[in-house]
């Protein structure tokens, strides 16, 4: 339930208070003795949903837009008409005004928003690298990403467009500053003892999961926008939701600030795309169900305004997702293919050097390195590979061992290769 307050102006009081009187609102009415333009103050209980139809019969019997008005929200009720109105104002949606509060609300000034999303990220990246969900869950306990989500479709919804504009602009400036935290982060840590020696972020199994990511992602991101929506338009679950909603988008985004830390632009740009696509998904999921449940501007005329950016908007967002999925699965798997042909490339020629026919010549391999980048899968160029082996200074060595590298490589792996061999001299004592 909700409990209404408002100012009557003078010589509006029988009009309004039969508009109460038709709706059968019980009501308690007082002399206004403050200012010169209004004549009583009127306070009735009201449905969630039945505020904003009723605000609005008032409006027409006199009521000033935009004057004094408060909406509580009482723990008791007790009223001759209450299940009356409960009847007639089923559901549980809030009023339009209570929406815009909210979103209002969940929008904090841009000190505490960012002081947050900087905590958040900080936390975030240390669970990513220790590969630790809980830790990575703790951090989205913190970050104030629901809000901004909320605000600008709010914003867009109602006409309001400093409320919209103020939305978008938290979400970007949030997201850049959580990839360039988790960037600056990454760089203070990398050769520090905290870490192992010579760690691929790459085999970080929480890492991995947001550098090769399905369309399942996708619907992830959906749902958290909806659940969001719901949750503030019907006052439950808020706080959990929004962990929700940052899981979508922190994690991925200090991904990326450790694949710029890391030098990996592949695991950089997967994790970006992973990140903006979450954040447009979750902005039409809300933008399209505050619009379906019938959130429209307060003045008649800006309602054909605000259908037209909606569905632009909409629009726009959608061809967005889909343009990106389909660079987000391009990249993903052609940085997956590169990482698994490494990783064969380097495990072949171990085992090559291994077998007795070069161990027996005092072979030893001493270094292997594999330059494929993701691009070049994609346009199928040669994969490049150097390898480095050690010989006794007395032994000589094949002369086509790139050859029986390549050729070996090439029947494995089935793809075209480009060798380079150095030759290491060693001496050993008797």
């Amino acid at each position: 339930m909700r409990l209404v307050q408002v100012l009557i102006p003078v010589g509006k009081r029988e009009s309004v208070l039969a508009v109460l009187d038709k709706e059968q609102i019980d009501y308690a009415v007082w002399d206004e003795t403050g200012r010169g333009d209004f004549e009583a103050l009127v306070q009735f209980p009201i449905p969630p949903i039945g505020v904003e139809p009723v605000l609005e019969k008032l409006r027409d019997a006199g009521v000033i837009k935009g004057v004094y008005t408060i909406v509580l929200s009482p723990e008791t009720v007790i009223s001759e008409h209450i299940e009356v109105l409960k009847r007639r104002y089923s559901g549980e949606r809030i009023s339009r005004e209570e929406l815009v509060a909210r979103a209002q609300h969940l929008a904090p000034a841009a000190s505490t928003y960012f002081a947050f999303l900087i905590l958040s990220t900080i936390i975030a990246t240390a669970g990513l690298l220790l590969d630790s969900a809980a830790t990575i869950i703790g951090a989205m306990v913190v970050a104030p990403l629901m809000g901004p989500a909320i605000t600008a479709s709010v914003g867009t919804v109602v006409d309001d467009r400093k409320l919209a504009s103020r939305g978008v602009l938290l979400q970007v400036t949030g997201l850049l500053l959580a990839i360039a935290v988790s960037a600056l982060l990454g760089f203070l840590i990398k050769e520090s003892f905290f870490l192992p020696p010579g760690l691929d972020i790459r085999d970080v199994p929480q890492i991995a999961e947001r550098i090769s990511p399905n369309f399942l992602y996708v619907l992830l991101a959906l749902g958290s926008g909806l659940a969001g929506a719901i949750s503030v338009m019907r006052n439950v679950g808020s706080a959990l939701v929004g962990v929700a909603i940052a899981i979508a988008l922190i994690p991925p985004a200090a991904t990326s600030g450790l694949g710029l830390a890391w030098g990996l632009p592949e695991v950089a740009l997967a994790a970006a795309l992973l990140a903006v696509i979450n954040m447009l998904a979750i902005n039409v999921s809300t933008l399209v169900l505050f619009w379906l449940a019938g959130f429209r501007p307060l003045e008649s005329s800006a309602i054909d305004h605000a259908r037209y950016a909606v569905i632009s908007r909409s629009a726009v967002l959608f061809s967005a997702i889909a343009v990106l999925s389909v660079i987000l699965i391009l990249t993903s798997f052609a940085s997956f293919q590169a990482y698994i042909i490494e990783q064969q490339v380097n495990e072949e020629v171990t085992t090559m050097f291994e077998e007795p026919v070069y161990t027996d010549m005092g072979l030893t391999l001493a270094e292997v390195t594999v330059n494929y980048e993701p691009a070049y899968f994609l346009f199928e160029e040669p994969v490049s590979v150097d390898v480095v082996v050690a010989h006794p200074a007395a032994q000589e060595v094949p002369q086509d061992i790139a050859i029986q590298i390549d050729n070996r490589l090439t029947r494995v792996i089935d793809k075209d290769f480009r060798v380079n061999v150095g030759f290491i001299e060693t001496q050993q004592t008797a």
